[in-house]
């Protein structure tokens, strides 16, 4: 958790998205970001990240593997791992790319 009293507004400074393909459909999505609010805003900048780069790979779906993250001095990372497929996978954490990224966009959140 942050410093942050409930009355300190939320201004999230995103400092930057490292995308590495691990294997075939797995992908690795390193996040940093200052001024989050607690670790679902990390996961939040991951997801989005993740979604776009499923479709700039032409894909539509993606399916969440895992997300850690981390605090320190107010810096929050996230690595997170995402599949992406064409079609719907299976599980139950799975995304459509394209809704994620126009939720993204209206949150304000940058994606890859």
């Amino acid at each position: 958790m942050t410093d942050a009293s409930p009355d300190t507004p939320f201004a999230p400074a995103y400092r930057g998205i490292e995308t590495r393909l691990l294997e075939g459909d797995l992908v690795n999505f390193h996040v940093e970001m200052t001024g989050a609010s607690d670790a679902g805003d990390v996961e939040d900048y991951a997801e989005c990240a993740a979604a776009q780069y499923t479709l700039i790979r032409g894909y539509g779906f993606a399916r969440h593997v895992r997300t850690s993250t981390d605090e320190e001095g107010g810096l929050w990372r996230g690595d997170a791992v995402y599949t992406i497929s064409p079609s719907l996978p299976d599980g139950l954490k799975t995304i459509d790319a394209e809704v994620v990224v126009a939720s993204c966009r209206e949150r304000g959140i940058p994606t890859v």
